[in-house]
C-alpha cells in the first residue's frame, strides 16, 4: 500500500516541492547522450544506415555510462522511417553493441516523438514495477530512408475520406496552415530561424555540446566516376561535431530563399528543420538500484503527456501538450527553468511558445532543429541529452514536440 501511495504521488504531485522530493521508486537518469547530428544525404553518416549508427553509438554509450549490461532488462528504440520501425535491425544493433540477449527490446514509432516515447516506455515500466533498469533511445538515418518511399500508401477509396486525407497532408503544408491561421509572417519566422542558427553555431564553436556528444566511427564511400557503384574507396572517420549549424545566417539572408511548399508560402529550407542522421539514448533506473550500485544520478524523470490536435495544423501540438503536462504535474510555466521545444518549423514553434507564454530566453538556449537538424526518431531522446547539461541541481526542464498526423508530446525532467 505504501508503494502504491508513493507511486500515485509521483504520478500526480501537487506542487514543485512534491516533485523535488526523492523516493526509492523514482525513475532516475543515469546517463543521457547523443551522437553528433550529421547532414542528411551529404554528411558523415550518409553511407551508413541506422543499424550502424545505433550499434556504434550504443557501444560508446555503454562504455560512457559504465553500466553493467546484465542490469539492462529492456531497451526501447524510437524510429520513424525504417520498415517496422527497425524492429529487427535495431534489436540486432543492441546485441552487437554488447547488450545481452536476455534484455527485451521494443521498436516504437510515434512520428517525431518516437525518441521521447521510448524514454516514456522504459520509465513507465520502472514505475509500475515491471523492470528496474532500461534504455530509451532513438535513431534515424534520413539519408537512407527519407524520400518518396516514406510516403504512406492508402486505399484510393479511403483517400476520399476527409479525415484520412488530413493525415496525408505534407508537413510543410500543415506549417503553412499554422502560419496563415495564426498570422505569423515570414519575417518573424526568419528572425526566429536566424536566432536558432546563431545560438547553435556559438554552442558548437565554443564546445558546449561536447559533454553530451559521444564520438563514433563512420565511413564514407569515395567512389570514382569510372568505378562501379560500391567498388570505390572507403574512408573511416570519427563523427564528433554537429554539421547543421553554420555561420553568418541572418534574417536577411533567409529572406532570399524561395518558398518550398507553396508559391506564395512562408516556409522554406532555412526556417524548417534540417534532414539529418543521428542517435541518442537515456539510461533509466529505479533510484534504489542506482544508489545501491553507486551510479551517478543526473536527473529524475517525472512525466510525459501525449495529446491529439487537428492533423491539418499538427504543428500546434506543443501548445496543447505543454499545458497538459504542466497541469498533471502541478507546475506552471514559471516553474520551468529551460524549455526544449522542437523546431520542426519556425511558425509552429513560435506559435506554441507564445501561446504557452514561454520566455524567449528559456527556449532552445543553444538552438534547435532548424540549425541542429531533426533526425526524426532521435529528436525526443536528443532533447534529454541537451537539456540536462543546461540545468542546475534542483532545476526543472521541459521537452516538447509536434507530431505528424496531429499530435503533441511534452515531458518533465528534474536535474540532480
Amino acid at each position: 500500500m505504501d508503494r502504491l501511495n508513493m507511486l500515485g504521488g509521483q504520478l500526480n504531485p501537487s506542487s514543485k516541492q512534491a516533485l523535488l522530493q526523492k523516493n526509492p521508486d523514482d525513475v532516475v537518469i543515469v546517463g543521457a547522450y547523443r551522437t553528433a547530428i550529421a547532414k542528411g544525404g551529404r554528411g558523415s553518416f550518409k553511407d551508413v544506415g541506422s543499424d550502424w549508427i545505433l550499434t556504434k553509438f550504443l557501444e560508446a554509450f555503454l562504455k560512457k555510462t559504465n553500466v553493467d549490461p546484465k542490469l539492462i532488462e529492456d531497451v526501447a528504440v524510437g524510429n520513424v522511417l525504417n520498415r517496422a520501425a527497425g524492429a529487427s535491425e535495431h534489436r540486432g544493433a543492441c546485441l552487437a553493441a554488447g547488450i545481452p540477449n536476455s534484455s527485451a527490446f521494443i521498436a516504437l514509432n510515434r512520428q517525431c516523438s518516437s525518441g521521447l516515447m521510448a524514454i516514456s516506455e522504459i520509465a513507465n515500466k520502472i514505475k509500475c514495477g515491471e523492470i528496474d533498469c532500461g534504455i530509451g533511445a532513438g535513431v534515424e538515418s534520413m539519408s537512407s530512408n527519407y524520400g518518396p518511399q516514406s510516403i504512406p500508401k492508402v486505399d484510393p477509396k479511403l483517400q476520399e475520406n476527409e479525415e484520412m486525407a488530413k493525415c496525408l497532408i505534407p508537413m510543410g503544408i500543415t506549417n503553412e496552415n499554422v502560419a496563415a491561421k495564426y498570422n505569423i509572417p515570414r519575417s518573424k519566422q526568419d528572425e526566429f530561424a536566424a536566432a536558432s542558427y546563431a545560438k547553435a553555431e556559438k554552442a558548437v564553436s565554443s564546445g558546449v555540446f561536447k559533454s553530451e556528444i559521444l564520438p563514433i566511427e563512420s565511413y564514407i564511400r569515395e567512389d570514382d566516376d569510372d568505378e562501379e557503384e560500391g567498388e570505390g574507396k572507403v574512408k573511416t572517420i570519427v563523427v564528433d561535431t554537429d554539421e547543421g549549424p553554420r555561420k553568418g545566417v541572418t534574417a536577411q539572408s533567409l529572406g532570399k530563399l524561395k518558398p518550398a511548399f507553396k508559391k506564395d508560402g512562408v516556409t522554406h529550407a532555412g526556417n524548417a528543420s534540417q534532414v539529418s542522421d543521428g542517435a541518442a539514448a537515456v539510461l533509466l533506473m529505479r533510484r534504489s538500484l542506482a544508489e545501491k550500485k553507486g551510479y551517478p544520478i543526473q536527473g529524475k524523470y517525472v512525466l510525459c503527456s501525449s495529446v491529439g490536435v487537428p492533423p491539418e495544423i499538427m504543428g500546434v501540438g506543443p501548445a496543447v501538450a505543454i499545458p497538459t503536462v504542466l497541469k498533471k504535474t502541478g507546475l506552471t510555466v514559471d516553474d520551468i527553468d529551460v524549455f526544449e521545444v522542437n523546431e520542426a518549423f519556425a511558425a509552429q514553434c513560435l506559435y506554441s511558445a507564445e501561446s504557452c507564454n514561454i520566455p524567449p530566453e528559456k527556449l532552445n538556449i543553444n538552438g534547435g532543429a532548424i540549425a541542429l537538424g531533426h533526425p526524426l526518431g532521435c529528436t525526443g531522446a536528443r532533447q534529454y541529452a541537451t537539456i540536462l547539461p543546461l540545468l542546475k541541481t534542483g532545476q526543472i526542464g521541459l521537452t516538447s514536440m509536434c507530431i505528424g498526423t496531429g499530435m503533441g508530446a511534452a515531458s518533465i525532467v528534474i536535474k540532480e
